[in-house]
């Protein structure tokens, strides 16, 4: 099984790079506490997406310190690699986004794996819970989200931005970027939109459990992203779930998952330039109370349909 983190951001929120701060005993990083609990639950392949000036450090740094059985690969999202077919002639300086970083592994990664941010802390008993459900389903539609409990991720120094998951029998249905949440007044609340939210509301932190399926749609995807001429610049594809114009969650090769919907943070989503296609100030608040409109009547239509 393998686990691939995400170690290219800048830190430009934090101030520095917040992956590589040493904060065990042994001056270990944030990132090696996720792969200290992945080896533990049979992860047998690190594999680390990071900037080009990383990459002989973080090669050198993990490689000392992993055992000899498990396969290290740490990898540059390099701007040129697009997918085959397509020249571009751009002046584009930043990389194309989390998506194409999870893309950039594509030709390493050859099972189910779990992507993670470098950055975040997640806890053993996730790492244990992603490697009973690979062990236990092998399809190829099978992708899933370890969710966390929203009063047990929350911060004592501001809000926190999470996605908020709706569930039923186990099964996700819709994931619904709130930006600004809170704790006020023995409630929580998204400062953003108003909306009172139960402290065992299953939430994301990025942990999601895919298969090599997610790297041919990340690839259709990233095609369509490329012949928009406004994109080649500095706009971003995110990882997330491609979505129609009603918020269904699309299929890598084509199709709607029934009754599953995303919007927000959580559907893959583009940013740049401010203006409809940017991260101007409340984009995700926008696309989240667009997609969510769009979502909500798109499920009562199809519920009335089938009544």
């Amino acid at each position: 099984m393998t686990l691939l983190l995400m170690a290219a951001g800048s830190g430009s929120r934090y101030g520095k790079l917040k992956q590589f701060d040493d904060l065990g005993p042994a001056e270990e990083f944030l990132m090696e506490f996720s792969i200290f609990d992945g080896l533990k639950n049979n992860f047998n392949h690190i594999v680390v997406i990071t900037k080009a000036a990383n990459k002989s450090f973080l090669e050198t740094h993990l490689s000392e310190r992993l055992p000899s059985n498990v396969k290290l690969d740490v990898l540059v999202q390099e701007i040129e690699d697009i997918p085959d077919a397509i020249s571009l002639n751009t002046k584009r300086e930043k990389p194309w986004g989390t998506a194409h970083a999870v893309w950039t592994a594509r030709n390493v990664i050859k099972g189910s794996f779990v992507i993670i941010n470098a950055d975040d802390y997640y806890g053993q008993n996730a790492f244990y819970g992603a490697a009973e459900f690979i062990k236990n389903n092998n399809k190829s539609d099978k992708f899933a989200l370890v969710a966390y409990s929203l009063k047990n991720t929350l911060s004592k120094f501001g809000s926190v931005s999470r996605g908020v998951c709706e569930v039923g029998n186990n099964q996700l249905t819709s994931i619904i970027e709130r930006t600004k949440i809170i704790e006020k007044n023995n409630r929580i609340i998204d400062e953003d939109s108003g909306v009172v939210l139960d402290a065992d509301t299953a939430v994301s932190m990025n942990f999601w459990i895919c298969n090599t399926d997610i790297f041919d749609y990340i690839e259709n995807y990233f095609k369509k992203f490329l012949q928009q001429e406004s994109n080649l610049e500095k706009n971003e594809i995110y990882s997330g779930l491609m979505v129609d114009e009603d918020a269904r969650v699309l299929r890598a090769g084509g199709g709607i998952i029934d009754n599953l919907f995303a919007g927000g943070g959580a559907a893959v989503g583009i940013s740049g330039h401010a203006g409809a296609m940017g991260y101007a100030s409340g984009n995700g608040l926008i696309t989240a109370l667009v997609l969510g409109r769009r979502a909500g009547l798109r499920a009562m239509q199809d519920i009335k349909a089938t009544a």
